[in-house]
């Protein structure tokens, strides 16, 4: 498998896409206007605690409190083996209102929730991540081949100072490397925990203290690996400090990272810009003529899969399956490319043979191992459907690039026009009845206006003749299809 990175970066915007085999499979975003939180630590101050929910409100300056729950504050026993959690402290005995607490960003602010918080600080670099005041050695379950993971744990242990008492985990980049790139990740995670010490003991609160690296750089730092063979970028600027950083981190690979100069925009290579555009419809066409259709809501994401123009050559299940085993791969791709995260509900078509279950199944669990993302899938249900969450820490791509339409205000639909012209009927009947005047006025969109002047006109007769009124109709172009006016005179 080869994989490529492009990077497009403009003052007002940065995009990185990462590319496999020719296909487009993540993207990522940041804008100068609304940068991400993640991985930012900030000196927060308790505003509120709350006992019933296990939680605390901190204040950390941003538009609205972020949430820190107490299971956020405990640091988890990588060295654990039993099944059971350890108890979770009360937040009441944590936290009180007022208090200064040193957090970081573990989600960012999504829809009307503020961002979720930890006070379990973590600092990652290329091949390690620092644990602050934590005794802990951890590898990454990605590496494993176990000798490898002896020897990186030994490594570590050899390396880092006892007596400053932080702990590491292992990131999978760091598959291979030797003692040499290991210690110089060390001195760089002790010298920003350092920065971060100083700027904390003096900084006010609702302050950050820590801001984690620009989405370029976090690019490089997290996914250059040896799958990927090149990383192109089309600003300057970018490229110099792209170069910089690798210089300083991986100079192996410095090699790898190239300008991009050519006249032809950076994400029409490979299609980028196109598959993004496409993965703001809800419908996903399949090869094989079948299609996908995403619906994504609050509370979940529903995957419908449907054989649409596929018809087959041998049976009705032989056609089934075939559009089911399509739809894993594509669905997999899906998740990771829109970003969806939560609850997640695959309604796959029905399959009679249990065998052909197995398999559909056998194909998504592979395809989804290519997730960065944490998720968690159960089996196919009695109703043929698979329930599954993927962890989400930032927002969706739609949520990113799209709002709610103004018209509709994110329902999807909007009221019909017969629907609209008997609400005003049904509108002029009260007034007539609630409030003296000599004749009423309505105001109304054009569509809606011409429907009753033109189809309704009977019974715009039939009604004043009723309430023994004039009903005049003006047509306002700035209304919306389901807004009108029923005005006295």
């Amino acid at each position: 498998m080869s994989e490529e990175i492009l990077i497009n970066s403009t003052p007002s915007e940065t995009r990185v896409a990462l590319v496999e085999n020719g296909m487009l499979q993540e993207v990522w975003l940041e804008r100068a206007s609304h940068t991400g939180y993640i991985g930012n630590i900030y000196k927060g101050q308790v505003s509120r605690v709350l006992p019933g929910l296990q939680a605390a409100f901190v204040d950390i300056g941003l538009e609205r409190t972020a949430f820190l729950h107490a299971r956020d504050m405990v640091r988890q026993d990588l060295t654990a083996t039993g099944d059971d959690p350890p108890p979770e402290p009360l937040i009441s005995g944590l936290l009180r209102q007022g208090d200064k607490v040193i957090v970081q960003v573990i989600k960012d602010p999504l829809g009307s929730k503020g961002a979720r918080l930890t006070t379990n600080i973590s600092i990652p670099s290329r091949f390690l991540v620092l644990l602050p005041d934590c005794d802990v050695v951890g590898i990454s379950a990605r590496i494993d081949d176990e000798p490898e993971r002896a020897r990186l744990k030994n490594l570590v242990h050899t390396l880092r100072n006892d007596e400053e008492g932080h702990g590491y985990i292992v990131r999978t980049n760091a598959e291979g490397v030797n003692d040499f790139a290991l210690s110089a990740d060390m001195v760089y995670l002790g010298k920003v925990w350092q920065a971060v010490s100083e700027r904390s003991a003096t900084a006010p609160a609702a302050s950050c203290v820590f801001e984690d690296l620009s989405l370029s750089l976090r690019a490089l730092r997290d996914m250059m690996h040896e799958k990927v063979d090149r990383v192109r970028l089309d600003s300057p600027d970018a490229l110099l400090k792209a170069r910089n950083f690798a210089q300083r981190f991986v100079p192996d690979w410095l090699d790898r990272i190239e300008e991009y100069s050519a006249e032809r925009p950076i994400f029409d290579l490979f299609g980028v810009e196109d598959e993004i555009e496409s993965a703001l419809k809800p419908a996903t066409p399949l090869k094989s003529g079948g299609y996908l259709v995403f619906d994504q809501t609050e509370a979940m994401t529903t995957i419908d899969v449907n054989t649409g123009g596929f018809v087959g050559h041998r049976n009705l299940e032989e056609t089934i399956y075939k559009t089911n085993l399509e739809a894993a791969q594509a669905i997999a791709r899906q998740l990771r490319l829109r970003n969806l995260g939560g609850i997640i509900i695959i309604d796959f078509i029905d399959m009679s043979d249990e065998e052909h279950r197995r398999q559909v199944m056998r194909s998504f669990h592979r395809a989804i191992e290519q997730d960065h993302a944490k998720t968690t899938v159960s089996e196919i249900s009695s109703l043929g459907l698979v329930e599954m969450t993927r962890k989400r820490t930032t927002e969706s791509l739609e949520r990113r690039l799209c709002i709610s339409c103004p018209w509709c205000e994110g329902r999807g639909t909007i009221k019909s026009i017969e629907t609209v012209c008997l609400e005003i009927f049904r509108e002029i009947m009260r007034s007539s009845r609630q409030f003296e005047a000599s004749k009423l006025m309505v105001l109304a969109s054009s569509r809606v206006v011409e429907r009753i002047m033109d189809e309704q006109s009977a019974t715009v007769a039939e009604v004043e003749e009723l309430i023994g009124k004039s009903i005049q109709f003006q047509r306002e172009d700035q209304y919306e299809q389901d807004q009108y006016d029923v005005v006295l005179l």
